[in-house]
Order: C-alpha cells, then sequence, then structure tokens
C-alpha cells in the first residue's frame, strides 16, 4: 500500500491505493471534515489523477470520526467560506477590497460547483462511504458520486435553507435527477435531517450497512469494480450521467460510438473471447 498524506495541518486529506483501489479519506474529524479551500483543490487532483492512473480502478470516498462531511468550513470567514463552495456571501475585502456584482457566482463556479464535477467526471467509479452527517456540499458529495453505501448513523441534511441560502455545489442538480423534483423540493425547503434508512426508502442511498461493516462493504464494492473491465464502465459511466440532458437520439448515438471506443480495448476483446470459450475473463484494465 502507498500513501500520501496531505501536508497542511489544518485541511488533511488521507490518500492511499490498495489491490487497484484509492482511497480518499476526509481526516479532520474535530472539524467534522468541513472542506477549506485547500482540502477542496486536494481533492479535485486526487480524482483527476485516478482518472489518469491505469493501476486504480475504482475511487472509495470516505472519512474519519462522526461526521462525513459538514459542508465547507466557515471558520475562514465569509471569503473562505465561499471560496469552499459555502454559499456564504463574501462582503467588503474580498479579493482586498469591496464586493461586486458578480464575485458570489464566480466563487462558487471556483469552488463547491468543480469538486461536484470532478467526482461527476471521474473516469473511475466513485464510491462514497458515509460514515456519519453527510451536510450542506457534503451531501451534495457524497450524491454525486457514482454509488453510496451509508452507515446506519448517517444523516444527510440540505442546511441551505436554514442560513436563508440558495444551494449550492449542484444540489438542485442532482436532488431532482436522483428523487424527483417534489422530493427534492421537500429536503431543499425544509432542511430536515434525513436518515440513512429513509435516504435509502427514497433513493438517495444505495445500501446502509452496520456502523462497523462500512469499510468492508465499501472495499468489497470497490476491489469488485477495480477488478472489471475499466474502460467498458468509464463510458458506461458516462453514457449514464448524460443521458439525463439528451433526448432519445442523442443517447443512442453516443452509446453506439462508446461501443465503438470500448471495442478497441483489450478488456473487451478478451471478455468476448472468454464469452466463446467458456471462460473468466482476464481484464487488466486497458
Amino acid at each position: 500500500m502507498t500513501s500520501s498524506p496531505e501536508e497542511s495541518p489544518e485541511s488533511v486529506v488521507r490518500h492511499a491505493t490498495d489491490n487497484g483501489v484509492a482511497w480518499i479519506t476526509l481526516d479532520r474529524p474535530a472539524a467534522m471534515n468541513a472542506i477549506t479551500p485547500d482540502q477542496r483543490e486536494r481533492l479535485i487532483s486526487l480524482l483527476d489523477d485516478a482518472s489518469a492512473d491505469p493501476a486504480v480502478g475504482a475511487v472509495v470516498l470516505t472519512a474519519t470520526g462522526k461526521g462525513f462531511c459538514a459542508g465547507a468550513d466557515l471558520r475562514g470567514g465569509a471569503r473562505a467560506s465561499a471560496d469552499s463552495g459555502g454559499g456564504t456571501r463574501p462582503g467588503p475585502g474580498t479579493g482586498g477590497g469591496e464586493r461586486v456584482a458578480g464575485d458570489v457566482a464566480r466563487l462558487i463556479r471556483r469552488g463547491a460547483q468543480r469538486l461536484i464535477a470532478a467526482v461527476l467526471d471521474c473516469e473511475k467509479p466513485v464510491i462514497a462511504a458515509v460514515n456519519g452527517t453527510a451536510a450542506g456540499l457534503g451531501a451534495h458529495l457524497a450524491l454525486a458520486c457514482d454509488l453510496v453505501l451509508a452507515a446506519e448513523s448517517a444523516r444527510f441534511i440540505e442546511v441551505f435553507v436554514r442560513r436563508g441560502l440558495v444551494p449550492d455545489g449542484g444540489g438542485a442538480y442532482l436532488l431532482p435527477r436522483l428523487i424527483g423534483p417534489q422530493r427534492a423540493k421537500e429536503l431543499l425547503f425544509f432542511g430536515d435531517a434525513l436518515s440513512a434508512a429513509e435516504a435509502e426508502r427514497i433513493g438517495l442511498v444505495n445500501r446502509v450497512v452496520a456502523d462497523g461493516d462500512l469499510a468492508k462493504t465499501a472495499r468489497a464494492w470497490a476491489e469488485r469494480l477495480a477488478g472489471g473491465p475499466t474502460r467498458a464502465i468509464a463510458l458506461t459511466k458516462q453514457l449514464v450521467n448524460s443521458s439525463l440532458e439528451a433526448d432519445r437520439a442523442a443517447a443512442f448515438a453516443a452509446e453506439a460510438a462508446a461501443q465503438e471506443i470500448n471495442m478497441t480495448t483489450a478488456d473487451a476483446q478478451d471478455g468476448v473471447r472468454a464469452f466463446a470459450e467458456r471462460r473468466a475473463p482476464e481484464y487488466r484494465g486497458r
């Protein structure tokens, strides 16, 4: 196992690659793993690295302590919270001067939205192993993942309305696609805490497991994915994500193009041969 811990003592992200799985762990339990700007940049970089690394077949995103992620770290004031995707408005002093029109939108685009896009665009399947409370941007970070496992003690909270804010970090984009517009509005309008069991019932998470089984289940799922046909899974992820914005003709065209590309890979060719030869395929991620 190789590891490369984040150097900043105030914003720790642990990273290790084991058996084809990149483990990315938020490790600021005292702050409920609230995300700071440097932590956000570290996450984006690690997800981008996982896409390009042929030795990585899957990613697990998890955290230490009782919280998965409490959203943006607000301790740095308005600028830090907006820059990390908290949605708070930067007052006078943003960029060394008075706030001007466009500052907030720019900070959200560069901050929270870049982080969520990094998860959605990662070429490897990303599993969220939600060990505790996921609030605000933290909830959206989990829900942007391809598969979501939740510990029984986990909770999901759309906290924005409690602060008089519009949801950011892609919340109004992700939630309707996962659970439909009316359920999404219920969560976003009221901001009530949602238990793991209820989140599973309405389709926000794939599976709820006992707290002590979360890491084991995440490892089993991730290693199964890592042993699969990497490029086929990447193309499948792209097809599913893009299908939500495409009409039938565009979706069918994308499907045909993806299959054309995939059939040039060694994994696809061995998969077809293995079927004909009645043996298990030997996938190598290429």
